[in-house]
């Protein structure tokens, strides 16, 4: 019997025929010649030193046993003071918030909860790349809606077409990853307006809620006309605090909706480590000043990067929030497509990027060629050198 051909029909298939992720190419890439990473979105400084003095107690003082399924009372009811005290949404803490080992597994445990075989899940690309693999895991089929760059504007008519009495749920992230847009009121209502037509739900992945610029505002779905009962809310303590090793997420989701998810939760994952969880709540309960001065931080290296791409001859797009700042290399003549673009600096920049079309269904019809995204959550000695390297080759 052929070797191959017996394995193959055992594997699952979805899984099978991924490549690797765009991130582990470009990291190693990256390795391989000594290049700085600003491909991958993580900090290289960690957050609140009380947060982290917190959980060093909790991890001494214990208890170090499973925590409830859904997670510490504390963190629960910490989660639903932030939704009321920022958007004027009530939860029950005890139905209706549930602690996640990062917001990967809350998109994980909610996709796989509410998705049935052969149900329409509309995806805005670009997209943050473990969305497909998930919903088609989940049997799902992607119904996709291409943002028009450089300002990322929604298309009327493909939003419309996307949607149809097949629609479960549209998967909706913003502020957005990886082309840092925040949607408006005016698209959300759009977008409600189509949910609510179609009796479709929709999960919200807003991680970046806290990291937003120059006075824009994000607004969850979830506070929309109609939408209440209709959205789930994925938040990242890794993302408003600068802990992404703690993979520490949560979800706030209606009695109907979350009562299923959690079921996928128990079994998935079933628990999140203990001590961590009591120390976001602390820092969701003690430290918003830091995550408003992080924002104003961020929003400051978001401008140097600007200036530097600039500089260079690069058109940068508009960014609006989160870690990421989007560059068109068409203006530089370059003879390529971006894989190729980003690999040339990765080399003789030694500064490494990411190709904006790695975030877009492989049948897409609308994927730019010309698009690169950079991470300028660093600090800052580290984008002054970046910035160097690359006005050395460009020069």
């Amino acid at each position: 019997m052929d070797a191959e051909k017996t394995t193959n029909s055992v594997l699952n298939q979805v899984f099978q025929g991924q490549g690797t992720t765009i991130f582990t190419t470009m990291s190693n890439l990256a390795a391989k010649h000594g290049a700085i990473n600003l491909g991958q979105g993580f900090p290289d400084v960690d957050g609140p030193v009380a947060m982290r003095e917190e959980a060093a107690r909790r991890l001494i003082e214990g208890p170090n046993q499973y925590a409830p399924s859904m997670g510490v009372t504390e963190l629960r009811q910490a989660v639903a003071d932030h939704n009321k005290r920022a958007y004027g949404i009530e939860f029950d803490w005890q139905s209706e918030i549930m602690v996640t080992s990062g917001a990967t597994e809350a998109l994980l445990d909610s996709l796989m909860a509410l998705v049935n075989p052969g149900d329409e899940v509309v995806l805005i690309e670009p997209f943050y790349d473990c969305y497909l693999p998930i919903i088609e895991r989940a049997g799902g089929i992607a119904k996709t809606v291409s943002l028009k760059p450089p300002r990322w504007d929604v298309p009327q008519d493909q939003l419309e077409q996307a949607f149809s009495d097949n629609t479960k749920l549209i998967l909706l992230n913003t502020p957005m990853n990886p082309c840092s847009k925040v949607f408006s009121v005016d698209e959300l209502d759009r977008i409600a307006a189509l949910c609510l037509k179609h009796e479709a739900y929709a999960v919200c992945d807003e991680v970046y809620e806290n990291l937003v610029f120059d006075n824009h505002k994000h607004v969850p779905l979830m506070t929309r006309p109609g939408m209440a009962d209709r959205c789930v809310r994925i938040g990242s303590a890794g993302k408003s605090f600068s802990f992404t090793g703690w993979k520490i997420g949560y979800v706030s989701a209606p009695k109907h909706l979350m009562s299923v998810i959690a079921k996928a939760h128990q079994y998935f994952i079933f628990a999140t480590p203990t001590a961590l969880q009591y120390a976001v709540a602390f820092g969701l309960n003690e430290q918003d000043a830091f995550v408003r001065e992080l924002a104003a931080e961020l929003e400051q290296k978001r401008d140097f990067l600007k200036n530097t791409l600039e500089g260079i001859g690069l058109e940068t797009l508009p960014c609006e929030a989160t870690y990421f700042m989007t560059a068109d290399v068409a203006s530089l003549g370059f003879d390529g497509n971006d894989m190729d673009f980003c690999e040339h600096i990765t080399v003789n920049a030694k500064v490494a990027a990411i190709p904006m079309s790695a975030f877009y269904h492989p049948a897409s019809k609308h994927v730019p060629d010309s698009l690169i995204r950079f991470c300028f959550c660093k600090q800052t000695d580290v984008l002054e050198e970046s910035a160097r390297r690359l006005k050395a080759l460009f020069s």
